[in-house]
């Protein structure tokens, strides 16, 4: 099981899906970002305007430190119910579900000539659609090319501090999505303030096609990490207290269109999941 999982997941990462194989850059889209719209419209506002505008966001934000201070020393702490799916991201139909998904593909970076788009349906779920080409472009460094992606933006505390899920209590990822038949890889993140640190956990998921939907449960276990796009040869299990984003990329190295409609992708705590980590942990820098 450990050698077909890693055989297929080499398959995805020697491409080049970016001209040095390695994930250092950020996410690019043809999709504005909510943070430089608001900054934009700051600038545009008169002085009395802007001292208005920091008024209120001042006011806000102290608001919602007080909210989290109460929740953290809450004599009534959140209980866990096994079996029980906790929703973490959902689309209900509002602009806001949308804004917290930021979509990219190789021709964001110049290294193809793929699309994608995150829209929503007219019953109010999200659609991750476009058209995969993996027709590579002509520099003569990029060999291979195909790739389109959706990742969530961070994730951020009262006056803007990074925060980070903690999934400690949970073991298993849960996704209720209505796919076109074709695979897409679910990508965990793990950034810190350096680069070089940066984390990616990865597992297929497989959709069937046709018009019903499909539950999708991955555990935790199963994840494969991944260090600045390529495998890493020691496996670790997920360190489930320092995530950051998730994301599902297509790149199947098949040419056409796709469509993935995505209700909800929120975590579980399966009691059937007795499993800690599905690979072998040994080191192999080790003398």
């Amino acid at each position: 099981m450990e050698k077909s999982i890693f055989h297929l997941l080499k398959s995805y990462f020697r491409n080049s899906l970016t001209r040095f194989k390695r994930f250092y850059k950020d996410y690019k889209s043809d999709q504005q970002i909510y943070d430089k719209i608001a900054e934009d419209d700051f600038k545009n506002l008169s002085f009395f305007k802007k001292i208005e505008k920091i008024y209120y966001t001042y006011k806000n934000e102290c608001k919602l430190f007080i909210h989290e201070s109460f929740q953290n020393y809450s004599i009534y702490p959140q209980q866990l119910i096994e079996d029980e799916v906790d929703i973490v991201w959902k689309f209900d139909g509002s602009q806001k579900s949308l804004d917290q998904w930021i979509v990219n593909s190789d021709s964001d970076y110049k290294h193809g000539y793929s699309s994608a788009k995150l829209e929503l349906s007219s019953h109010g779920y999200g659609i991750f659609h476009g058209t995969l080409n993996t027709t590579p472009v002509k520099d003569g460094k990029t060999t291979d090319s195909g790739y389109c992606n959706i990742t969530t933006i961070p994730k951020f505390k009262s006056f803007h501090r990074v925060d980070k899920y903690d999934w400690t209590k949970y073991n298993e990822i849960v996704l209720r999505v209505k796919g076109d038949g074709r695979t897409y890889m679910l990508n965990i993140l793990q950034k810190s303030q350096l680069e070089y640190n940066n984390f990616i956990y990865h597992y297929f998921m497989y959709t069937r096609g046709g018009p019903h939907w499909q539950i999708v449960r991955i555990p935790f276990s199963k994840f494969v990490i991944c260090k600045n796009g390529q495998i890493s040869e020691n496996q670790y299990p997920l360190l489930a207290n320092i995530i950051t984003n998730f994301g599902i990329t297509i790149a199947d190295k098949i040419s056409g269109p796709f469509k993935l409609e995505i209700d909800y992708i929120g975590v579980c705590y399966n009691t059937n999941i007795s499993e800690n980590f599905a690979y072998e942990l040994y080191d192999v820098n080790r003398n």
